[in-house]
């Protein structure tokens, strides 16, 4: 270690007594025992400037009978000098059995400051080091703070670092403590590589580590830094996924790391032994407690004869095996799994064994490092409490469920012994991280156009566990803003309250006429019924009016007469070919007017709209981000007409399904299909399902199902009450490009149809003229009448089509490039084939 400037230096001693030497430590001189063979009468102490002379006297205690003997000096000696107050500590004999002890104390630290360190702030750096301002000076505290901060440094990919303190005299025996830090460039990882994986590619692992390899836009975050607690991290990633599907041999052998001079950076190899791939042969259930049925936990298990043997199936079922037991009154029962490998049929036979376990109780649940988080939010998490039965499957869901909150770097749970025997200590060691959000976001769609939004969120809203979000967005056809708060514990139990406000404006567009305005609140509770199935529960309130140009109801004539008269080459030109044996309704368009459902929601004014809905989710999907295996099945319904305009029915369906097949590559089936059904009131055309790539990519928004037909007005898409999907898809990676950059091809086929409006055909309307939905007086008769116009296409056509796509989970969001070609459609679809949608958050 160097330093700049050298301060005074501790005193070497040697006291030679009687002639035989005694070589001490630095900075203390011991007395031989013949000269203190005396009685000791009094310590004196010289030196001190901010020590109490009764705390170093303190130091110095009689032994046995009172008397301050040798070892008793050297014990006192010895403390004196750990304290790291003094510089040196000196033992003298005076006269008159007096002892003195001479100290020359340690500066004090003025100010600590710190030079060069662009990556890391100051305060940072502060709270990591011992050393503090106005704290006692020690170069032992200097050389482990140096060591300190270069470690922090290369726990940021800065391997290069050097760290140099620098101590300035002043005056009063006082310094100032200078680091300098040279931080150098970061040291990134190379390379990733595996040695020894049949059944998995290196780029399908690679997507299961958490380390990533330095690319061109690493600079967005931090996966390719080099950190060995990662690395290690990644090591037990590799494994558990091998033992998920059926690898029970498996083992990640080591994780080799070498630093490459020339690359300046490390590459990393993972050495893996498969073993053979194990499916379930059979599956039994034992006990040895009295009384206890064990094939009763056969509803309990998850895995199947015949099924991939899966570790972390197996441990699932151990959980809820023993948490059911608990709930029958044998809260001390333990579950242990067995296996018996048959190595020629590749199967594993798995018991599971109902035992008696230690009766143990919980004693205490210690919190340590929550220091925003209140004690309660904690707590909550576990469904055991101070002076239960120790249940090591509720621990380790109180565990899961803990990091499962992200308010935590790290979360573990270990335990202490007890007062007693059958006593045990829970400790829960934490580290706490930011849980706010600001964000600014952007994007552009073929549907919405350029689009931004501004949002502010908090997770862990004072530290009491809430969520809270605000949100405005702005774009070119849609606009808002929303505001939602969720209680996830509503009045202590597991039910979570949410409240959403929010206000839409959708302006019209190439693909709708008219635009849409919608204030709306909506009050919602979450159950989670399983790990795996979730139900929430509605009630949604909402305003909704309709907007329109001018032009688009303004009753004018379209060839500009008085009177319209279409010859019959003109009215057998037009699709559909207009009847001339009943024109009356033709004065319901004119000039390009909107069609007659969106006039009659027009002259209708705003609508409220009163409903209860739920939704209820099966989700076992593996990564629900970027899943690659399991099933998602979504089913919502909502009743309208709990006060209100309105009233109708609607259920939807929604299941997709994920597995992986060869290569890397992953197919997707998606099957979804809704319903609308009518309910004392008309329904609205607003209240139909409006499908377009939503359902058949290659189609154009609303580009599907019900359209006004009439050749004089803006032929919007109607919308029907019935619809279905079914999609197929293969998702790949592009092989010759690193696994970082995240792009995935896609090949898909689709197939869907949208049927049976059955919103407004015709309605009353008034000879006011540029009122909505007017006659005008041209039109005999001029006054009030019934618009009988609309002709629509409804026909039940099954939509399909195929395309390819380019799937980017980019740092800035998830992007999404479609190209689809519509191979079967109806008479009056609207196609666009081409269609890209995305976002970003910086």
């Amino acid at each position: 270690m160097k330093f700049g400037l050298r301060l005074r230096g501790g005193l070497l001693a040697t006291l030679i007594l009687f002639g035989a030497p005694v070589v001490a430590p630095v900075g203390a001189v011991f007395v031989s025992s013949s000269a203190l063979a005396q009685t000791v009468q009094s310590i004196s102490v010289e030196g001190n400037r901010r020590v109490e002379v009764e705390t170093i006297r303190s130091y110095f205690k009689p032994g046995p009978g009172g008397r301050l003997d040798q070892a008793a000096i050297d014990d006192g000696l010895k403390a004196l000098i750990e304290t790291g107050l003094f510089q040196d500590v000196r033992i003298n004999r005076g006269s008159g059995g007096q002892l003195i002890v001479s100290v020359v104390e340690n500066p004090v630290i003025g100010r600590i400051a710190f030079e060069g360190n662009k990556k890391i702030k100051d305060e940072q750096l502060t709270a990591e080091v011992q050393s503090k301002a106005r704290g006692t000076f020690s170069r032992a505290m200097v050389q482990s703070d140096t060591l300190r901060i270069a470690e922090i440094y290369r726990r940021s990919g800065r391997y290069d670092v050097r760290v140099t303190p620098e101590i300035i005299e002043q005056p009063n025996n006082r310094v100032d403590l200078i680091f300098t830090v040279e931080e150098g460039v970061k040291t990134g990882v190379r390379s990733i590589e595996f040695v020894g994986n049949n059944a998995f590619s290196s780029y399908r692992l690679r997507d299961v580590i958490k380390t990533r390899e330095t690319n061109l836009l690493s600079f967005l975050g931090s996966g390719d830094v080099y950190d060995p607690d990662r690395v290690e991290a990644d090591r037990d990633l590799i494994r558990r996924f091998y033992l998920k599907n059926g690898f029970a041999d498996v083992q990640v052998v080591a994780a080799l790391t070498e630093y490459d001079p020339e690359k300046k950076g490390f590459n990393v190899t993972f050495k893996i032994e498969e073993g053979q791939q194990y499916r379930v042969g059979a599956v039994d259930f034992r006990t040895s407690i009295p009384n206890f049925d064990p094939s009763s936990m056969r509803a309990y298990s998850r895995l199947n004869v015949g099924s991939l043997y899966n570790v972390e199936l197996v441990e699932k079922s151990v959980e809820e095996m023993q948490i059911e037991a608990s709930r029958r009154g044998y809260a001390f029962a333990v579950v242990r799994p067995g296996g018996d490998r048959n190595f020629e049929a590749h199967t594993v036979s798995v018991v599971f064994n109902v035992d008696e376990g230690p009766r143990t109780y919980i004693e205490r649940i210690n919190l340590r490092g929550n220091t925003r988080t209140r004690d309660y939010v904690i707590r909550r998490e576990f469904d055991i409490s101070e002076g239960d039965a120790y249940n090591r499957a509720l621990v380790d869901r109180a565990e899961r469920r803990l990091k499962n909150l992200d308010y935590f770097k790290s979360v573990k749970i270990t335990t202490e012994p007890g007062s007693s025997s059958d006593r045990v200590i829970l400790i829960v060691d934490m580290e706490e991280k930011s849980t706010g959000d600001f964000s600014v976001s952007g994007g552009y769609s073929t549907t919405d156009g350029a689009l931004a939004e501004v949002s502010i969120s908090e997770r862990n809203l004072l530290g009491r566990g809430l969520f809270a979000k605000a949100a405005v967005t702005y774009g070119q056809y849609a606009r808002g803003y929303s505001l939602s708060f969720v209680e996830p514990y509503l009045l202590d139990y597991r039910v979570a309250l949410g409240l959403d406000l929010y206000q839409r404006e959708q302006k019209s567009n190439s693909y709708i006429s008219y635009g849409t305005k919608t204030l709306g609140f909506s009050p919602r509770l979450g159950f989670s019924l399983r790990e795996d199935l979730s139900l929430q529960v509605r009630y949604s309130i909402y305003r909704q009016e309709i907007t329109l140009p001018s032009y688009l109801a303004n009753c004018n004539n379209v060839l500009g007469s008085s009177t319209f008269n279409p010859s019959p080459a003109f009215a057998a030109s037009q699709t559909p070919p207009i009847d001339l044996s009943s024109t009356s309704g033709l004065g319901c368009y004119n000039d390009g007017e909107a069609s007659l459902p969106v006039r009659k929601e027009l002259a209708g004014g705003k609508t409220l709209t009163s409903a209860l809905g739920y939704t209820l989710t099966y989700n076992t999907l593996d990564n629900n981000k970027n899943p690659t295996d399991g099933l998602l099945v979504d089913f919502r319904q909502d009743f309208a007409g709990v006060g209100g305009d309105v009233s109708y029915l609607k259920s939807v369906v929604d299941a997709k399904y994920y597995t992986p097949l060869v290569s890397d590559i992953v197919g997707l089936v998606r099957l979804q299909g809704g319903m609308l059904n009518k309910i004392g009131t008309d329904l609205r055309m607003l209240d139909h399902f409006q499908m377009g790539p939503n359902l058949v990519r290659g189609f154009a928004p609303n580009g599907i199902g019900p359209r006004d037909l009439n050749p004089f007005g803006t032929q919007d898409a109607l919308g029907g009450t019935q619809y279905w999907g079914a999609s197929f898809e293969l998702q790949m990676p592009f092989w010759f490009l690193p696994k970082e950059v995240g792009l995935k091809g896609a090949v898909y086929a689709d197939a869907g149809g949208l049927y049976d409006y059955k919103g407004p055909t015709s309605w009353t309307t008034t000879n006011e003229v540029n009122a909505p939905g007017c006659i005008p007086s041209s039109i005999n008769p001029s006054s009030t009448g019934t618009c009988t116009g609309l002709v629509y296409d409804d026909s039940k056509v099954v939509r399909s089509s195929v395309g390819v796509g380019v799937i980017w989970q980019s740092p800035f969001g998830p992007l999404r490039f479609d190209y689809a070609v519509p191979l079967s459609k109806g008479k009056y679809d609207r196609t666009q084939e081409f269609r890209f949608g995305g976002g970003t958050t910086f």
